[in-house]
């Protein structure tokens, strides 16, 4: 585990809704709505996830709730990105993992803390302009980031061990099976808007073995740039 952030290092003079004390109020929440995975819940304590939102915000950063990030896309609920990292590392841990759908950034960075390498597209410009300087600015190192359409992958980096989408779709998009490896684990909400499930699916050869989660509701993964 690649330790990016010390509890107090983000937030020397936190205080109110994001000191550390929020933040531990934020994991025990989690653990009471079922994240078990001790790895994860810490790297949650320790994301400073105020920084990935609008300054005007901040004072919610620490509930477990979803918040806007403007141009219509938003900051995925900590319960979901707990829940997702949490389905992406159960077993054995993987090294270099693809997230489709950037955003904030956040679950980028929490994934970061956990892998060796990220590889995050995101095919909004402008967003994918704020994370990168988000990442440069808390000195994480192990992200690398494309501004491209997250339906094609990045095929130039394949295999990976696991991928991540942070949209949904009606069914996970060929490329990104081709880009998995073998044994690989690949987590995305899947499912018609008003109908999604948190979906695991592990490849053995040609053969995928698909489990069902939690109801989930993400915005839609579209094709092309912005």
């Amino acid at each position: 585990m690649n330790s990016l952030f010390h509890p107090h290092s983000a937030t020397p003079h936190g205080n109110g809704m994001t000191s550390q004390r929020a933040r531990d109020r934020l994991v025990a929440t989690l653990r009471e709505e079922g994240i078990r995975d001790p790895r994860v819940l810490d790297v949650i304590r320790t994301t400073p996830r105020h920084l990935f939102i609008d300054e005007a915000l901040a004072p919610r950063a620490y509930e477990n709730v979803a918040l806007p990030i403007g141009l219509g896309q938003t900051i995925s609920q900590p319960w979901v990105v707990a829940r997702m990292t949490e389905l992406l590392i159960e077993g054995t841990l993987p090294r270099r993992v693809l997230e489709i759908g950037t955003g904030s950034g956040y679950q980028a960075a929490v994934l970061a803390a956990l892998v060796d390498t990220v590889y995050t597209v995101e095919r909004i410009e402008e967003l994918l302009r704020l994370a990168r300087r988000r990442f440069r600015s808390l000195k994480i190192e192990n992200i690398r980031s494309r501004h491209d359409d997250g339906n094609v992958g990045w095929q130039a980096e394949a295999p990976f061990d696991a991928i991540m989408l942070t949209a949904a779709g009606e069914s996970v998009p060929r490329a990104l099976h081709a880009q998995l490896a073998e044994g690989g684990v690949l987590v995305a909400p899947l499912g018609p808007a008003g109908a999604q499930r948190l979906v695991r699916m592990r490849r053995t050869g040609d053969d995928w073995q698909r489990e069902e989660f939690e109801a989930v509701s993400f915005v839609p993964l579209l094709a092309g740039l912005r």
